[in-house]
This record gives C-alpha cells, sequence and structure tokens, in this order.
C-alpha cells in the first residue's frame, strides 16, 4: 500500500469510550493507539465524550491550536460549544479533542425534531440517549469545520457516536465516513434473553424486537449509522450475519481486534512472570481454602474466567457445567489434582465477606508471628553454631521462647475452622436470585473437602487495590494457568486474547469473533494452547462435554508440558499484535477514499 497516498488526509477518530472507559471498546481505541500513531503521526486525532472525572486522570490539555485540529476547536468554541483540545495520556500520546455533551442540552428539542423529522429516528428522554444525541451533533458540526480546512477521514465506533452521520449524509459534508458496529445493540439482547438467538436471526422483525426490549432510538441510530457510512465495517466474520439481518447491510470489511503484544527475548522472562504471580495467588489460596482443609499447591491448577457479567453470552452457564462435570470425572479418576476456579465479574455488593477477611488478617499474622520465630531461631542457631565444639544440628525447638511457642499455636487455633470455605467472597446484594450462586448451591459444588474442582466467586474486578488480591488484573492472569471462555454471544473477544498476549492457554468457541478467526486463521491451534469449542449448531450438552474434556486434558498434563504449551501460546501472540492487524484498517480507510461521495 502506498503509505503517502493513504496518510496525506487527516483521520477522526470517534468513539464515546475515547479518554472514557466504559467496557471493551475502551481496550479497542486504546490499544491501538501506538500502532495508528506510528502510520498516521500529527494527521491521526480521536474525538471523545468530555467528563470531568476521566478527563482529570488520562487528558493533559494543550495550549497550542495552531494545526487543524486545533483551529476546529477554536472555531467550535466560538458557537459556544464547551470542548477541549490536547492529548489522550495513554501508550503513544495522541491528539484529543473533548467535547462536553451538556453544551447542546438547550437544543435538545431541535435535534431529536430533525432526527424525526429527515431520518425517521425516534428518540426519548433517556439520560444515555440525550447525551449521546447532544454530543453526535456538536461532532457533526467539529467535522463540517474540519471538512472546510483539509480532507478528512472519519472513523465512528457503535451507535453512541452514530447519530451525526445521517446529518453529515444529508448536507453532503465533504467527509468520507467509515461507522465499526463492535456488536449489534438487538443482537446482545436477543442473545442475552433467546436460546434459539442463532437459529432465528433470519426472522427478526428489528422493530418489533427493539421496542420489546425498550431500545428503539438506540436500534435506529445503529442502523442509520450503518447505512450512511461510505464503509461500513464490524470486526469479526461471527458478527457479519447479524449485521445482515438485524441492519440490513453487509459489512465492507471486518476489523479484527489486536492488543499490544509485548514479545520477551528470552523464554524463560514470562516463565519467571507466571511464576511469581501464582504465588501471589497461593497466596490468597491458602487464606481462603486452607483454614477449612488443606491441599497441595504443588498439585493445584488454576483456572478462570471474566467478563461482564452476562450467564448465558459469556458461558458462564457452560463453564459451570463443565466444573460440575470435570469434579465428578477427576474424583471416579481418583486424581491427586486440585482445580480452583475464579469467576471474576462485576456484581452489586454490600461489602467483602467479613469471614473472608478475617481469615485473610490472621494469615497474616501468622506469617508475622512466623517471621518472627525465624528471626529469633535464625540469630540464636548463629550463635551456637558459631561456639559450639561437635557438629551436630541442636535442638532448634530449644532456641524459640514459650511466648512465641503459646502465640504461635493460638493463631492457628483460632484461624482453623470446620465450615467449608466460602464459594463467593463478597455479600452480594441479590444473593438468592444469583445464576452463579444458584448453579453452585444446586449441584453442590459448595468447596467439599473431598471436591477435586474448587470455586471462588469474586463479583468485583481485580486490581491492586483490591484487598484480597492486591494484584493487577493482567498480573493475575499471568498467575492463572488456564482462562475459560466458551461464549455463546462474543463479537470478538479480548479476554481470551489477553490470556495469549500473557502467555496463558485459553478456551474460546466458535461463536466468538476471536475464536472463528482462530479456527480460519491458526494451525493445529489446540496443540497451540487455545481450545475452541464447537458451539454453533451443536447442543449445549455436546459443548458441555467438550469442554468437560478440554478442562480433563489439561489437568492430566505434566508440568512439563503446561511449559511448553505456554511457550507455544506466547510465540503465537504476534500474529494479533496491532501492527500486524492495522491492515485491515487501512484497507477500510482506502475503500472510503475511493468511494464515490453519492454512493
Amino acid at each position: 500500500m502506498d503509505k503517502k497516498s493513504t496518510a496525506s488526509p487527516h483521520l477522526l477518530e470517534i468513539a464515546w469510550e475515547a479518554c472514557n472507559q466504559v467496557g471493551g471498546i475502551y481496550t479497542v481505541i486504546r490499544s491501538k493507539v501506538p500502532a495508528m500513531m506510528e502510520y498516521w503521526g500529527d494527521q491521526y486525532c480521536l474525538i471523545g465524550p468530555y467528563f470531568p472525572n476521566q478527563a482529570a486522570a488520562e487528558f493533559e490539555p494543550s495550549d497550542d491550536y495552531s494545526d487543524v485540529y486545533g483551529k476546529a476547536v477554536l472555531e467550535l468554541r466560538e458557537q459556544g460549544i464547551e470542548c477541549y483540545y490536547g492529548t489522550w495520556l495513554v501508550t503513544g500520546r495522541p491528539k484529543i479533542v473533548l467535547i462536553n455533551p451538556q453544551s447542546a442540552f438547550r437544543g435538545l428539542s431541535e435535534i431529536k425534531y430533525f432526527l424525526w423529522e429527515n431520518h425517521r429516528i425516534p428518540t426519548s428522554n433517556e439520560d444515555l440517549l440525550n447525551q449521546v444525541l447532544a454530543f453526535g451533533d456538536m461532532v457533526k458540526r467539529y467535522i463540517k469545520i474540519l471538512a472546510d480546512k483539509t480532507k478528512v477521514v472519519a472513523h465512528f465506533h457503535e451507535w453512541m457516536v452514530g447519530s451525526a452521520i445521517p446529518d453529515l449524509r444529508r448536507e453532503q459534508v465533504p467527509v468520507k465516513i467509515v461507522f465499526t458496529t463492535h456488536a449489534t445493540l438487538l443482537g446482545r439482547y436477543l442473545a442475552m434473553n433467546d436460546p434459539n438467538f442463532y437459529d432465528q436471526l433470519t426472522s427478526v422483525d428489528w422493530q418489533h424486537e427493539a421496542r420489546h426490549f425498550n431500545i428503539e432510538p438506540a436500534v435506529s441510530i445503529e442502523r442509520a449509522a450503518a447505512h450512511g457510512a461510505h464503509v461500513f465495517t464490524t470486526v469479526s466474520e461471527v458478527t457479519v450475519r447479524e449485521c445482515i439481518y438485524l441492519l440490513d447491510r453487509i459489512p465492507d470489511t471486518v476489523l479484527p481486534n489486536g492488543l499490544n503484544i509485548r514479545r520477551f527475548t528470552a523464554m524463560h522472562e514470562f516463565q519467571n512472570l507466571h511464576l511469581t504471580y501464582k504465588k501471589k495467588i497461593h497466596r490468597f489460596v491458602m487464606g481462603h481454602f486452607f483454614q477449612s482443609f488443606p491441599f497441595d499447591l504443588e498439585k493445584t491448577i488454576y483456572f478462570f474466567t471474566s467478563g461482564r457479567y452476562e450467564y448465558r453470552n459469556k458461558g458462564f452457564d457452560l463453564t459451570l457445567e463443565a466444573l460440575a462435570r470435570l469434579n465428578h470425572r477427576m474424583k471416579q479418576a481418583k486424581s491427586d489434582m486440585t482445580v480452583v476456579m475464579f469467576f471474576v465479574t462485576k456484581q452489586p455488593f454490600y461489602s467483602i465477606n467479613p469471614a473472608v477477611l478475617h481469615s485473610k488478617a490472621l494469615m497474616e499474622e501468622i506469617q508475622d508471628t512466623v517471621e518472627s520465630i525465624q528471626e529469633q531461631l535464625g540469630e540464636r542457631l548463629f550463635n551456637a553454631a558459631a561456639s559450639c565444639t561437635d557438629h551436630k544440628l541442636p535442638e532448634l525447638n530449644s532456641f524459640v521462647d514459650d511466648y512465641w511457642k503459646l502465640r504461635y499455636r493460638r493463631t492457628i487455633q483460632s484461624w482453623k475452622t470446620h465450615q467449608l470455605p466460602p464459594v463467593v467472597t463478597h455479600n452480594l446484594v441479590n444473593d438468592q436470585t444469583d445464576e452463579i450462586l444458584h448453579f453452585l448451591r444446586t449441584s453442590n459444588l459448595v468447596n467439599n473437602a473431598d471436591d477435586r474442582v474448587k470455586v471462588v466467586y469474586h463479583p468485583d474486578f481485580i486490581s491492586p487495590i483490591n484487598p484480597l488480591f492486591g494484584m493487577e488484573y493482567g498480573q493475575f492472569v499471568r498467575g492463572c494457568h488456564l482462562g475459560v471462555f466458551p461464549s455463546y454471544y462474543e463479537p470478538w473477544g479480548y479476554t481470551p486474547l489477553e490470556c495469549v498476549a500473557s502467555g496463558i492457554p485459553a478456551v474460546t468457541s466458535d461463536l466468538s469473533g476471536f475464536g472463528d478467526y482462530v479456527k480460519k486463521h491458526v494451525k493445529k491451534y489446540t496443540d497451540k494452547g487455545i481450545y475452541v469449542i464447537d458451539r454453533h449448531e451443536r447442543s449445549f450438552d455436546d459443548a458441555a462435554e467438550q469442554l468437560t474434556r478440554h478442562m480433563f486434558d489439561y489437568v492430566e498434563m505434566s508440568r512439563r508440558e503446561r511449559i511448553a504449551q505456554r511457550n507455544k501460546v506466547e510465540g503465537l501472540s504476534e500474529m494479533f499484535d496491532w501492527k500486524k492487524l492495522l491492515v485491515h484498517y487501512e484497507r477500510a480507510y482506502q475503500l472510503a477514499l475511493t468511494t464515490n461521495s453519492e454512493e
């Protein structure tokens, strides 16, 4: 591709999650920035909504408005719009324009009137929709100003910024428009509520269903954006069919998602990181389980799943069923291994379970006591060794004061309990109706001593300020052995990709964009640590059996085999680097630039 011809226009990337972390699209936009900057340089700029709390942490205002983006900001301000120009403080440090949606609230009635009058897009008085419509109107104004100064390609992500597109086309603004739907809004709702979603996709009455779920304005914006764009894209082949039947337009191209892949010059480096963070998880597991019963940490495997709480869509239901079967199978096989499965998601809770915190505190007290005994013992042993006349090891017990012996015994006695370790770490608001807890309780997968599969349900995201783990989510991923994400509905799926980037094997499904991509582009992917569950046109029972088999096979691996597989996964990660995948984006921009504006 001729770099000069592609890079000659200015590229605007518009997203509700630019400098505003809400969900997965934030990761897409943020992680792609360094590769975009390397290719586009000063001709690349983002637009996002201005929210003071988010901006305070991630935005640095500029006092230089000399380029076309800055000049357009000044002109927009002259129209009475509150907007800011500066740098997004992420790797790559791109230019960014932040516009306060509140600035256009006084004209909301007029904005809504013309959306209906000109495009038959209905509206409501919902707060998010009001912000989205106000933001869209100001983005349109900004692009009109910018398009008078230079050649512009505008890339819009998702329906939240799509309301600007119909008017840009109607007013014939000289801008080339790319629109990406990462997941159709209606598709997500249907998949959550219809177990036969994929079978019935061809016969969906979009308007009827959108009204049923009370999302007609958003779906109408999404459809108008898809039809108004010069180039319409989605993130995977899995969502192409969804776009055809729910948005009535065939995507022009697919834009797979990537990550910034950090490669290690020496293979042992990332293996050492796995060991370091696994020890941190060991410490949590000891505090959580060992007060009730110990097990051999050298024969313990850590599985995990994470993501938004969508019980069916994220495959939590399938994962739980497979875990129950795995527990039974490991008991039958008299396996001496233990699997600890972590569910990391976000659910409303009152507080962390006091018993969990109490056990952790007592563990820390035991550690302090042991360290004090070690210090006393070490000093006295050294003195004895220096002054002894024989070569015998002294009776070490005699070197420890009665005080520390008593404190050691009492601390351990107060820590030990006959109660089962809790399956959930927090006191949930919806404890009685939570679907994960309901399954665990009805299937008696409640951390019994003889269970080979233990469960820790952590209804909050993991971060360094989290009192139970005290580590970054990425560090937690590296410390585990296997990520489990057999999604029913997943347009792409960052969680298994994050595992691959960390050199950790992962389970995905062929109904996720990532899993579908792997099946089509990676040879012998199972050998390389990516397990793809076949869910397309397969029964739930069949998929559960596949997942159980994959898990059991992994448990049966030797330590040497698991290390070898991590090496293969880490070696595979390079193909998902943004530097490799950016070619798909450049193809979309080239297609937009060569498209007749009247098309």
